[in-house]
């Protein structure tokens, strides 16, 4: 089977371009945006799968090929878009993967093609994200420049990924960031490690042991802790144990980032959930780069803090 790097380009809002300029004229402005991304890979070395609607799904031999031809696409259409109306502007999101892939009848199938399609649905507007086999594959002198997104949890793959973007903005600093820690190698702990875990948000702080789990994070009365944000949702986030360790689960509308003492890496959840390994943050409903963002810092604490916190509480 060939070993191909897989791009799914899917265009995000379409639906606003169709109530306003009806199905007929907003056929033909998708149509013409997907004909020219297919135009574009070609040119690239790639080859045209199929089209989906207001989606492209290519394949490349090439990886460097497939990345640079991903990156040029948005580099241009970026220039494109600029004098477009808000309400008719139709922007890409892009998943990267490769590997082994089978070809049928001119379609192809395979876990890359599955990936970049969940990649693609992961990223937002004009975002490239990438699997670390893409990465891997460009090499270490590669110019290409990426941020981890930590190792995440990918519908219908049983371990996790770990997830890049790709910063194809030519105004953008070159960000190489500390890989997270990958959640499988981190040591499973007994429930005595980890006796409790307390959060912050402004001046509300508590704490929870293992029998208050699972704990959920929400906007409403009803949820263990309650941010009172509109950008954050009626239940936002859940905190449970698995094999000894909290992990967090983003279940949220508009997404959960949780970021670790000591590092500057940050991890994107959508749907998806992960290893709280050390003390942190976790911004909803928007990153930790809108200074606004509700922002909630937690601490991981053992036996002896766990039980001096409960005393103190008790005493009040």
């Amino acid at each position: 089977m060939p070993e191909l790097t897989i791009a799914f380009v899917d265009l995000t809002g379409s639906t606003s371009v169709f109530e306003t300029l009806g199905n007929d004229r907003a056929t033909k402005a998708v149509t013409k945006l997907t004909q020219w991304i297919g135009a574009r890979g070609q040119a690239n070395g790639g080859t045209v799968v199929k089209m989906l609607g207001d989606g492209v799904l290519m394949a490349f031999a090439d990886n460097r090929a497939a990345v640079d031809s991903m990156v040029q696409i948005q580099q241009e259409h970026a220039k494109r878009v600029q004098q477009w109306p808000a309400h008719l502007k139709l922007l890409m999101q892009i998943g990267l993967a490769r590997g082994s892939v089978v070809w049928v009848d001119g379609d192809c199938f395979g876990d890359a093609v599955n990936l970049a399609s969940r990649l693609s649905d992961l990223a937002g507007p004009e975002q490239i994200f990438a699997s670390d086999t893409v990465i891997q594959s460009l090499g270490p002198r590669s110019l290409v420049r990426n941020r981890s997104l930590g190792a995440m949890r990918i519908k219908g793959k049983v371990d996790t990924c770990e997830v890049f973007r790709i910063e194809w903005q030519a105004d953008m600093q070159s960000e190489f960031l500390t890989v997270p820690a990958d959640l499988h190698a981190i040591t499973p702990k007994d429930d005595s490690d980890f006796a409790g875990i307390e959060l912050a948000w402004l001046d509300a702080t508590r704490t929870f042991n293992s029998s208050d789990l699972p704990l959920r994070i929400g906007r409403v009365p009803e949820a263990s802790f309650v941010v009172s944000d509109p950008r954050v949702s009626r239940m936002h986030a859940t905190i449970g144990m698995v094999s000894g360790n909290y992990v967090l689960e983003d279940v949220s509308s508009y997404g959960t980032w949780v970021r670790f003492a000591g590092s500057e890496s940050v991890v994107q959840l959508r749907r998806q959930d992960c290893v709280l390994y050390s003390d942190g943050e976790i911004s909803l409903g928007a990153p930790f780069s809108d200074f606004s963002a509700p922002t909630v810092s937690f601490k991981l604490m053992d036996g002896s803090m766990a039980l001096a916190r409960s005393a103190a509480a008790s005493a009040r």
